[in-house]
């Protein structure tokens, strides 16, 4: 095996892309991969989804979509973007009226479907919309609502048929000249959605939203975009990434910025690397690790927390974490500040110790 052909095992370089604002966010070019989420209360309940971009935005979400199924939900979004801390992303879907109406009551973004939009004289009333009131546009494409002659064309959903579609809705938002737009091309499976994403990071410099749609339960959902998600970006593959899951919203955006600190693509919070726990343990790793992920859990700044249960691994992971515990057993652990032992402390006083320690740390 010839090492030197190794790719840098610390590296991933990013595709280049342009760059477009949603709002006030940048999205593309050198930007920070952004983390976005989908309300799930109805729009209508205005009070609802404030409270729900709310406690979306606490949890680090940059941008939030809001879906805008009918004229009252439009008419809704007028008060909730006013309200709302982030820029928000109209939901569109079968009628193109609706996105007219978004825009002029404050999104920042129009997320249209090509599929179910309708004819190109309609998608161009979209674009004049979005031009008059300075709205980005998300070219959505789905494997489930992909357009007629395309399914007849390629008898199923397949890559190609989502570039094509992609890449034709691309070709109408430049012939009117707009190109403050960003694309996804979603599926439910992994392998589809990543062969589609990987096809039309090749073929366009737009800036890509990352999505594996529909993708299940918090646990399995979870799993699945980090695969899909996380291998795409890995490759460099991404501009903008949002988790799907049948959960809280507020989760979305917690696995979306475990899957970019996982790639160190980016940092928000506590990262908390800890053993699985065995019988060498010499206090109680999971039911610690979930006290203090509690416990942190309004920490914004980045920082770094080793958990371990004995001294096995416990001293070399605490080399490259900026708080640290290992247990020692005899009812006590060693505490390691900036990769260094500093002192023991008891397994009783541990988890206020390390919130005071990690406190302390934000505070300097």
């Amino acid at each position: 095996m010839n090492l030197n052909s190794i790719r840098p095992w610390r590296s991933i370089d990013r595709r280049s892309s342009r760059k477009i604002m949603v709002g006030s966010v940048p999205v593309g070019g050198d930007s920070p991969i952004t983390v976005q989420t989908m309300t799930n209360t109805l729009t209508t309940d205005i009070r609802a989804t404030i409270d729900q971009i709310l406690a979306c935005s606490e949890a680090g979400a940059d941008i939030i979509r809001v879906s805008c199924p009918d004229i009252e939900s439009t008419n809704a979004l007028k008060t909730i973007s006013k309200e709302s801390p982030i820029p928000i992303v109209a939901d569109i879907h079968f009628h193109y009226k609706r996105a007219l109406e978004a825009a002029e009551s404050g999104a920042a973004c129009l997320r249209i479907n090509p599929g179910n939009i309708g004819s190109n004289s309609r998608i161009r009333e979209v674009i004049k919309a979005a031009k008059d009131f300075g709205c980005s546009i998300r070219i959505g494409v789905n494997a489930g609502s992909l357009e007629k002659n395309l399914l007849e064309k390629y008898g199923e959903p397949c890559p190609e048929a989502m570039i094509e579609s992609g890449l034709g809705h691309i070709k109408l938002l430049e012939d009117n000249d707009f190109f403050d737009f960003k694309i996804s091309v979603k599926a439910s499976d992994v392998f589809l959605a990543a062969a589609a994403y990987q096809g039309l990071s090749d073929a366009t410099d737009a800036p890509i939203h990352l999505g594996i749609t529909e993708a299940g339960s918090f646990l399995s959902g979870s799993i699945k975009s980090s695969i899909g998600i996380g291998n795409l970006l890995w490759m460099g593959i991404g501009d903008t990434i949002r988790v799907s899951l049948s959960s809280d919203p507020v989760d979305e955006v917690k696995v979306g910025y475990e899957i970019l600190k996982s790639l160190g693509l980016r940092h928000r919070g506590v990262q908390i690397i800890s053993c699985p726990s065995c019988a060498r343990q010499g206090f109680d790793v999971i039911s610690t690790v979930q006290k203090l992920e509690e416990r942190l859990s309004h920490i914004k700044t980045p920082m770094s927390l080793s958990i371990i249960g004995c001294v096995v691994n416990g001293p070399g992971e605490a080399l490259m974490t900026d708080v640290g515990f290992t247990g020692g057993g005899a009812g006590s652990g060693m505490v390691y500040l900036a990769g260094k032992a500093s002192h023991k402390m008891s397994n009783e006083e541990m988890i206020d110790h390390i919130v005071q320690q990690v406190e302390k740390k934000v505070g300097n």
